[in-house]
């Protein structure tokens, strides 16, 4: 285990496709005296993966939570959660960051009147033809789209402009099919997942269907935070805070509907969780437990089997894995 120090409350972080550098939000409100966040730049060790700060960059929004790079690695594209807005910076040749070349201001509302009276960008997913940025909406109950213009570093308001999620919901996290036609996004604030149907034509999304993460007559406090599709295709995870659990759903391999498995128990406030690039494994960090749980895949049915836990210190926000030089 190593520990990287320096940097103002990281949060979310996302590996340059070269696997050389890593990028980190700076979750703050006040950056260089000016009501924003940062996104900061390190170089990787390809033995100890150890990490190197190399630079930051102000994302011009406050409390940054989430961090993409496209698949080129010419761009790193930030979400501004308090904000509401999300930022597109160049990557120089040697990993650092250049001044921010697009800023995009949502705004808008929707029905919860206490956390959607403004907009609260909350992700950022590039599909996997590196042509469109889905930028789910907390505040307004929409993931908006945007064509995504890589030689002037431009984000293009697409057309469809957004696809919806039922009002009140709050879309957090998406994640694509390995398919390419269908996309899942996990909703904060009521607790659901919302299946859609995508097209790589023309960028749309059109929502097909929206399942609790919870199981039937839970009626205490929950919010949902992370998802992932499983490798293969077969099956769907979101985590739950406050239930404390990774909610478990099959998926038909036709159409990519769910179907509800259940719920495995897990730390305190599972911010975020992922998968091995094999799907053998799935890991999850507890804010509010400072530890993480292994768990292994069975690939038959999707279900959890508790493996072992790791203690990581103070209010862990991310799991990346990282690929390591043999």
């Amino acid at each position: 285990v190593s520990k990287t120090v320096g940097v103002d409350n990281p949060s979310f972080v996302a590996l340059h496709p070269n696997g050389r550098f890593l990028y980190a939000v700076n979750e703050v409100g006040d950056f260089a005296g000016r009501d924003s966040g940062a996104v900061s730049a390190f170089a990787v060790d390809g033995e100890s993966g150890d990490l190197t700060f190399l630079n930051q960059e102000p994302t011009d929004g406050a409390a940054p939570c989430h961090v993409t790079v496209d698949s080129s690695g010419r761009y790193v594209i930030c979400a501004n959660y308090t904000g509401g807005s999300i930022a597109m910076h160049p990557i120089n040749g040697d990993g650092s960051l250049g001044q921010m070349s697009d800023f995009v201001q949502h705004v808008g509302h929707s029905v919860n009147p206490q956390r959607q009276q403004e907009p609260h960008a909350h992700s950022c997913t590039i599909d996997k033809g590196n042509r469109y940025v889905y930028a789910c909406d907390l505040g307004k109950d929409q993931v908006l789209i945007y064509e995504l213009d890589l030689e002037n570093g431009k984000f293009i308001a697409n057309e469809p402009p957004y696809g919806e999620t039922p009002k009140g919901a709050g879309p957090r996290h998406f994640a694509f099919h390995p398919n390419g036609t269908i996309a899942y996004v996990i909703n904060e604030i009521d607790s659901t997942v919302t299946v859609f149907r995508y097209t790589d034509v023309t960028g749309a999304l059109d929502p097909i269907q929206t399942l609790s993460t919870l199981p039937a007559g839970y009626e205490g406090r929950s919010s949902c935070a992370d998802i992932h599709v499983h490798p293969t295709g077969k099956f769907v995870y979101g985590s739950n805070r406050g239930h404390d659990s990774i909610a478990i759903y099959a998926l038909d391999e036709a159409s990519g509907l769910m179907t509800a498995l259940g719920q495995q128990p897990t730390e305190p406030t599972p911010r975020a969780f992922n998968l091995d690039p094999t799907g053998t494994f799935l890991y999850v960090s507890g804010q509010g437990s400072g530890r993480l749980t292994a768990y292994r895949i069975d690939q038959a049915t999707g279900m959890l089997h508790e493996l072992d836990h790791y203690h990581l210190g103070e209010r862990p926000m991310w799991v990346m894995i990282l690929p390591f030089a043999e």
